[in-house]
């Protein structure tokens, strides 16, 4: 479908939900989007509430990313002050099922919307979806990518007749690509946040999907070879460090500052770096740059993402009447069915009637490694997971000296299954 096809079906939507609601219909919102994110999703509300006037208005409020962000949900649903609808990470779901936060989303709902299962990657929609359960719609999956830039490629002659990076395909390719790079005299060939365990975590946890292993099986953390597999992919960084192929001991601003300087050919980061890259380079302060799927280091493609999604809280002693309840069902949808701006923050939108229509495969880089879908891996299914979860902390503590050379892999891995078993 198109974005006039798709701006078409929400005006008929609109049309649909007047006939529901004859009084305007106010819907509390909260979201944790800062920065670009923030500015796109507030064009999208004032988008939203000039075409509903009359109708449906968001009183959108936005709070801290993160921990203080869940908490306020928390405590706020269980005295029914929570909002009427708000922005989730996927990731984060489990914890909130088994905390009673999140109301569940019914085939009514989904019908009500005009959206549904075959709307979505099968990875982003079982990432919402608990014991056969949805609790949220998802808005984007934002997994990393690998950022380059084409000038220095070019210069050390690692940059194929297709303008993407040599090597993309095996660890020795890959490799040898950042040593030519290295030999040729850049500083860094690779950039990576390895003073954030966190960040690092996604980078880890997607070289463990390209050996088919998991964190988690029955309830078990890093049974099995997975044990094996994540210390295989800790050692493949620790070696780049080791080499020099890889900046040490790089805090996230810094990360990004080797890259857009010159001084890391590549770097590792999130698709919201996007509108950093795609600003500098309309003012003129960036060289040809690009961004691409991960390479493949081990057996098969695989990438880590998360979701943006939204949710609704399950407000303790305040029900939601149908007419809010459609109103708020009406907002979620029509930011859905026109996320194709969502897009311009780097994020791929999970609606794939959006993913699918001419004006998003003309969008760059994001057309180039929106293909990754296919090739996702989320965080295992369980309370303990998610954005600021138990999980990334223990973890955290051992990545970083592992990627900068000061710990063993498997002496690592040894600790973190012990202690991630003990949670």
């Amino acid at each position: 479908m198109t974005v006039s096809g798709m701006l078409k079906a929400a005006v008929i939507a609109t049309v649909g939900f007047a006939g529901v609601a004859q009084a305007q219909e106010t819907v509390v919102w909260w979201d944790f989007l800062a920065g670009g994110d923030g500015v796109r999703m507030k064009k999208l509300i004032e988008d939203f509430n000039a075409a509903h006037s009359g109708q449906i208005s968001i009183d959108a409020t936005t709070l801290e990313w993160g921990t203080p962000f869940y908490a306020k949900v928390q405590t706020s649903a269980a005295v029914g002050e929570a909002p009427d609808v708000m922005t989730y990470h996927a990731s984060r779901i489990p914890l909130a099922v088994e905390q009673g936060v999140l109301q569940e989303l019914t085939a009514e709902d989904f019908a009500a919307m005009g959206i549904g299962e075959a709307d979505f990657a099968p990875a982003t929609w079982d990432a919402v979806t608990v014991d056969r359960k949805q609790y949220a719609v998802p808005l984007d999956t934002h997994p990393i990518v690998l950022y380059y830039n084409k000038d220095l490629l070019e210069a050390a002659g690692m940059l194929d007749e297709n303008g993407l990076p040599k090597g993309m395909d095996s660890r020795d390719g890959f490799t040898a690509t950042l040593q030519a790079l290295k030999d040729n005299g850049v500083t860094f060939p690779l950039g990576s946040v390895t003073a954030d365990g966190n960040f690092m975590f996604r980078t880890i946890y997607s070289l463990v999907g390209q050996q088919g292993g998991e964190l988690m099986t029955d309830g078990e953390f890093l049974a099995g070879d997975n044990a094996d597999k994540l210390a295989n992919a800790l050692s493949v960084l620790a070696g780049w460090t080791e080499a020099g192929l890889q900046s040490t001991y790089t805090d996230y601003p810094a990360t990004v500052a080797l890259f857009t300087s010159g001084e890391a050919a590549m770097m590792i980061n999130g698709v919201w770096e996007v509108p950093t890259m795609t600003d500098l380079n309309a003012q003129g302060k960036l060289f040809n740059w690009g961004a691409v799927e991960l390479p493949v280091i081990f057996d098969q493609p695989s990438t880590y993402a998360d979701s943006h999604a939204f949710a609704l809280p399950l407000n303790r002693g305040k029900d939601m009447t149908p007419e809010k309840r459609a109103a708020v069902l009406e907002v979620v949808g029509w930011i859905a069915k026109n996320s194709l701006f969502w897009a311009t923050a780097g994020h791929i939108p999970a609606y794939a009637p959006v993913t699918a229509s001419p004006e998003y495969a003309a969008m760059e880089p994001n057309a180039t490694y929106s293909s990754l879908t296919a090739n996702m891996i989320f965080d295992p299914k369980t309370p303990l997971a998610g954005v600021a979860g138990p999980i990334f902390d223990v973890m955290s503590t051992y990545f970083v000296p592992t990627l900068n050379g000061e710990m063993d892999p498997s002496e690592a891995v040894e600790s973190i299954k012990e202690e991630l078993n003990a949670l």
